[in-house]
């Protein structure tokens, strides 16, 4: 996966999105409002279940993107505000089908949609949010916006299928790990921050810069996700603690505990991961073995390498507050751990 870079010369020592929030507070807002008109529908249980997600909180973080991104490029008008719209509204579909798959009972901390309505009823508002993202685009008129969101949809779903594929099998290695997490996760953080580029028609080397941006924070933020399964309290994590482990996700702690572990480690993982066969006391042994073979630092470790390369990719655009507030959320992703 590469040599890891530094990322600590600069590091805040209390990252967080206040100075982000102040430079998009009112396109967020406006993002907000399109969010509530968008999801209106004269069959109840739409607007019922989909305000249900949408109201469990978040950070918006994808939207932000977008809206920060063409500020960073100079966008003056408002097809950033709907297209941020359209990219959250992708992301809460992907969750309301993640959710069934994984039978989980909470998100952001809240019962999941779910759980409260069903499987058959997540599902289908699921899709239905895909294709009112769908219905943005083709109203935003762009064929290169279009054809930015589109792919990234497919890519996520490609991305899921992977992971399905990899769940429970503990030879997956790094290579198809990053597969994963590049495809279901990072995929619609590139696509976000290029289409702010887009919008605001800047040159072809600006949209990409934005989009490896994205793709590697997008990477951090999964890496950081998977250390906090095991680290986190529920209470800041939004869902249960271990659910990767008693799920048998195969996450980088667990490529790395793994690989370093002795045989009788290994069978530990197997048993656990492949069978699913579980005690008690099972996602403390976890624990202990990926701290006693490091794979918990290491993972993050790795996510401060990625965050460096998201960093530098920043680095065609001019010096302002746009990049500033860009590159702290690169370190709030990473302090997110700690």
């Amino acid at each position: 996966m590469g040599v890891v870079v530094n990322l600590d010369d600069e590091r805040d020592p209390r990252p967080s999105l206040d100075e982000l929030h102040a430079l998009i507070k009112d396109d967020l807002a406006a993002v907000n409002e399109e969010i509530v008109t968008r999801m209106h529908s004269p069959v109840a249980m739409i607007p019922q279940l989909a305000s249900h997600i949408v109201a469990a909180g978040g950070k918006r973080l994808r939207p932000m993107l977008t809206l920060a991104s063409a500020q960073l490029c100079g966008y003056q008008g408002s097809r950033h505000v709907t297209l941020a719209a359209c990219v959250e509204f992708i992301h809460t579909a992907t969750l309301l089908h993640d959710d069934v798959v994984d039978e989980s009972a909470l998100r952001r901390g809240m019962e999941s949609a779910n759980a409260l309505f069903g499987n058959s009823a997540s599902v289908l508002v699921g899709d239905f949010l895909f294709s009112r993202s769908f219905e943005l685009m083709v109203e935003d008129g762009s064929l290169d916006v279009l054809r930015i969101l589109s792919h990234a949809s497919s890519v996520i779903a490609e991305g899921e299928v992977l992971q399905l594929m990899t769940t429970n099998d503990t030879e997956t290695g790094e290579t198809q790990y990053l597969e994963v997490i590049k495809s279901k996760t990072a995929q619609l953080f590139a696509a976000a921050c290029r289409i702010g580029a887009v919008v605001a028609e800047r040159p072809r080397v600006e949209e990409e810069a934005l989009e490896t941006f994205g793709m590697n924070l997008g990477i951090v933020f999964q890496l950081i996700d998977d250390v906090l399964d095991y680290r986190a309290e529920q209470a800041t994590l939004g869902k249960t603690v271990g659910d990767d482990f008693h799920e048998g996700k195969i996450t980088l702690p667990v490529i790395l505990a793994f690989r370093r572990g002795n045989e009788e480690e290994r069978t530990f993982w197997r048993r656990t991961l492949e069978d699913l066969e579980q005690q008690d006391d099972d996602l403390d042994k976890a624990i202990k073995l990926m701290d006693k073979h490091g794979a918990l630092n290491d993972s993050i470790e790795r996510a401060k390498h990625y965050g460096a390369m998201s960093r530098d990719a920043l680095g065609i655009f001019r010096d302002c507050p746009e990049k500033r507030a860009l590159i702290a959320l690169i370190h709030f992703c990473i302090q997110r751990v700690h």
